[in-house]
């Protein structure tokens, strides 16, 4: 049971102290309604702790140790929010230089000219060896139906359903890119 010399002692150290621990706080915190907290606080813990004390304790200076404490876990908090909020915010900024120079390194005719490419390997990959072989001899060699006829021993009407047939089967593939083609491929589809 607390006695009135305690309530006196307790109410000296808010009297006296208070205001000079609360703006010792602040000049750390700058914050006063947090430097008063940490200082109403260090006050209680004295209060509560203060009969496992040695009698001849510096009761200001132990309170001021518990406040500067409070201050120090308070400042270190901040400074680890603040270093993870600079790492975040360098990360948000790489990865936005990074999207903006990927992105002005694109070069959309490239792109699909490479994924044009690789749909029309494919597709002539699925023909059969014979239409694939006269496809390429009139496409890509540029050689006339009659040459492909004599070298690949049919007639002229066979060369035309091979070229006509591996000419459907690519357009069906390419469907999506006929927009986006105009002249590229003009005189391979026609």
């Amino acid at each position: 049971m607390e006695t009135t010399s305690d309530l006196q002692i307790i109410n000296r150290l808010f009297e006296v102290y208070q205001g000079r621990f609360i703006r010792f706080a602040g000049m750390y915190i700058r914050d006063p309604a947090v430097a008063e907290d940490f200082t109403l606080e260090a006050i209680m813990y004295y209060w509560e702790n203060r009969h496992t004390l040695p009698a001849d304790s510096n009761i200001p200076a132990y309170i001021l140790t518990i406040v500067k404490h409070k201050c120090l876990n308070y400042l270190e908090h901040l400074q680890v929010r603040e270093e993870v909020a600079e790492k975040l915010r360098n990360h948000a900024q790489w990865e936005l230089q990074t999207r903006i120079s990927t992105l002005k390194a694109c070069d959309p005719e490239e792109l699909f000219a490479s994924e044009i490419t690789e749909t029309v390997r494919k597709t002539l990959e699925g023909l059969s060896e014979q239409t694939r072989r006269i496809f390429l001899l009139s496409r890509y060699e540029n050689k006339s139906y009659k040459e492909i006829a004599g070298e690949c021993g049919i007639s002229v009407k066979g060369v035309e359903f091979h070229v006509s047939k591996a000419l459907k089967i690519l357009r069906q593939s390419l469907t999506d890119y006929f927009p986006l083609l105009g002249l590229l491929f003009y005189n391979l589809l026609s």
